[in-house]
């Protein structure tokens, strides 16, 4: 069991929950994830560690409400109840080390789990330089947390409704074809947008790293729902990931993976997954 102690829509269909999970607190590292069960009857959700406080024995987590099992945990569990499993941590963490100019950026609520992989750069001595993405300013999320620990922040909105108008990789461009010297890129968020940071950075040789989180399905690397090309072979999100090298991955088959299952996903967002349609 691990009991919500704070509850606390952020964003439209966004939540921020704190669980007590001292276990997980303890042990885990940035970039690293956690399995969530609400009860018994509950399918298994992964979940990236947002935050993690050792003194207190919690864990933060960010949830977005898409399906079935996401809308029963934000909208049907409150401060103090409990959820049934919170296991972890899970997955390998980021490569951590003193690289230098170190860009993170996060598209929607990848901002979420590039906090505390951004923090513990910063930490280290790097100097950190944060993007982050949304569709509207009314998605952007924690954006003073990440200005606490990065020397820059730059906001990006599809419609310009806040920072600048236009894409991560607008400014990330900028900075390649002006000559900043940059020692790392690391994105989360979209698989999109991820494959479009790739793209940007490759010409220019500079080590990018990409977090295949989105994918995961069932966290232990026994389903396969995660498995991606890396480098031309096999890989597994959860268990060997979920961080790779973004050059090495091969983004047209992830995308094309990823509509498998948008039909039943669709099903499942639009009746709740109690009906007859699911299962056909």
């Amino acid at each position: 069991m691990a009991k919500i102690i704070t509850k606390e829509l952020i964003a439209p269909a966004v939540y921020e929950m704190v669980v007590d999970a001292p276990l997980v607190a303890h042990k885990c590292q940035p970039g690293q994830f956690v399995i969530v069960r609400t009860d018994e009857f509950s399918e298994r959700v992964p979940l990236t560690i947002a935050d993690f406080n050792r003194g207190t024995g919690c864990i933060t987590l960010i949830i977005q409400a898409v399906g079935n099992t996401t809308r029963h945990l934000c909208e049907s569990f409150n401060v103090g109840d409990d959820i049934l499993d919170v296991v972890g941590p899970l997955g390998r963490p980021s490569e951590m080390g003193k690289f230098g100019t170190v860009v993170v950026v996060g598209g929607g609520i990848g901002v979420a789990p590039v906090y505390p992989i951004a923090r513990a750069y910063h930490e280290l001595g790097n100097k950190v330089i944060s993007i982050i993405g949304a569709r509207d300013k009314d998605l952007v999320i924690w954006q003073e947390k990440m200005a606490a620990i990065s020397d820059e922040v730059i906001i990006t909105t599809d419609n310009g409704s806040s920072g600048r108008k236009g894409f991560v990789t607008d400014p990330l461009r900028e900075m390649l074809e002006a000559g900043e010297k940059i020692d790392l890129v690391l994105a989360i968020g979209p698989v999109i947008m991820m494959k479009n940071v790739a793209a940007v950075t490759k010409p220019f040789g500079v080590k990018t790293t990409a977090s295949l989180n989105t994918i995961m399905v069932d966290g232990t690397g026994m389903c396969g729902g995660c498995r991606v090309m890396v480098g031309g072979e096999n890989k597994f999100a959860c268990v060997d990931g979920p961080e790779f090298d973004a050059h090495q991955v091969d983004f047209a088959n992830l995308v094309m993976r990823q509509q498998m299952y948008k039909n039943q996903e669709s099903l499942e967002y639009s009746c709740g997954g109690h009906c007859k349609c699911v299962e056909e």
